[in-house]
């Protein structure tokens, strides 16, 4: 009784999931940061809807922040940024000195994108910047930087377990270092995407209906040999399908508009889901798994295009992202799977119940994430 009721209530943990935390379903927080170090230019872009939670932009409080209510709270606005952010040299930082402010559009909507003047002692370019913007709002959110010295540039990624970031070629210059960041931002992006998780829930829920009659094995959360072929189909398919489209958009061959790719998304989730019960797309997992990661691709490379474009050390930025995707997918898999496998052997509960209801909660969810993401025409 205790087993079933554990189980009757993973649905409703994922709709209240899905309701209290609908940032984990879009586009991960971001800012964007761009510093010339040999001109001591610096231009940052925040998120209007993320500029929100520091200051009451929403004055009409109709849900959305406009560009006229941040020219209504430009000042407070911008003494909120420069507060998060300190360009240094040496022990001593330098003054920003604003030139220029707007708004300007990214991938997922308008930014508040200021420019300064980083005036430091003795004329020097600054090689320190600390940057603690929003962490205490969104322990998610993360600062994008490209940074430029003459015709080379780099990228880097401060967090709130890295605020400090070394500006200097010396402690920037490794495509070790870049392709690290990238890894570790991969599999943040991966495992706080609560779409990207509920579609890989789907899609591997079939491969533990395999073989899963009781059994007295030792080790009942074993896979067998079927649902091992079958979860490794679905995981390549997968993988090699959101890979290529990752690195079409990154590199700026393939755009396509980022509300409807969050949309087809939300759809997929949907679509896989109903696959399951009425499988008018086959009842083979990996074709599904591939034509939609195609699209899911699309949606991991918005963390990456709206700083990327033109960076030198761009392909391995990319290649770390998407290594760090793999892997937060695997690990959550590795962690995931045994557990489905090993209810699926101890339970007829999991066939009957679980699966079903699981199945009408991510339905659910989905469909909220459609009516939420759709564009108005």
């Amino acid at each position: 009784m205790l087993l079933r009721a554990h189980l009757l209530r993973l649905p409703m943990f994922l709709w209240l999931l899905a309701l209290a935390n609908p940032v984990l379903a879009h586009k991960a927080s971001d800012s964007f940061m761009y510093l010339d170090t040999d001109s001591g230019q610096f231009r940052i872009d925040v998120a209007l809807r993320d500029l929100a939670l520091l200051v009451p932009l929403d004055t009409n409080r109709d849900g959305e922040v406009t560009g006229g209510e941040f020219r209504q709270h430009r000042g407070a606005v911008l003494n909120a940024i420069e507060a998060g952010i300190t360009l240094s040299t040496g022990n001593s930082a330098c003054e920003l000195q604003g030139q220029q402010w707007g708004i300007s559009q990214h991938s997922d909507g308008a930014y508040a994108a200021t420019r300064y003047q980083a005036l430091c002692d003795g004329g020097q370019a600054p090689d320190r910047l600390e940057y603690h913007l929003l962490f205490e709002q969104d322990s998610l959110h993360r600062g994008l930087i490209q940074i430029s010295t003459g015709e080379t540039s780099s990228l880097a990624v401060a967090g709130p377990d890295s605020r400090t970031v070394d500006l200097r070629p010396s402690g920037r210059s490794g495509l070790w270092l870049s392709f690290t960041t990238f890894l570790q931002e991969g599999v943040v992006h991966l495992l706080i995407g609560l779409d990207h998780i509920l579609f890989l829930l789907v899609l591997v829920l079939p491969a533990s209906l395999t073989h899963n009659q009781p059994t007295t094995s030792p080790r009942p959360w074993l896979p067998s040999r079927a649902q091992v072929i079958e979860l490794s189909a679905v995981v390549t398919a997968f993988t090699v399908a959101h890979s290529i489209t990752l690195a079409l958009a990154a590199l700026e061959i393939v755009s396509l508009p980022i509300a409807w790719v969050e949309t087809v998304i939300a759809a997929s989730i949907v679509v896989a889901a109903v696959n399951v019960v009425w499988p008018v797309l086959g009842r083979r997992t990996w074709p599904l798994a591939f034509g939609f990661g195609l699209i899911h691709g699309f949606g991991f490379a918005s963390v990456l295009s709206d700083l990327t474009s033109g960076t030198a050390n761009l392909a391995v930025a990319l290649a770390g992202f998407n290594v760090g995707v793999e892997l937060g997918q695997l690990a959550l898999l590795a962690i995931c799977f045994p557990l489905l496998t090993l209810l699926a052997q101890a339970t007829p509960l999991y066939r009957r119940a679980l699966v079903p209801i699981t199945l009408l909660g991510v339905i659910g969810v989905s469909l909220m994430w459609v009516w939420e993401r759709v564009p108005a025409i």
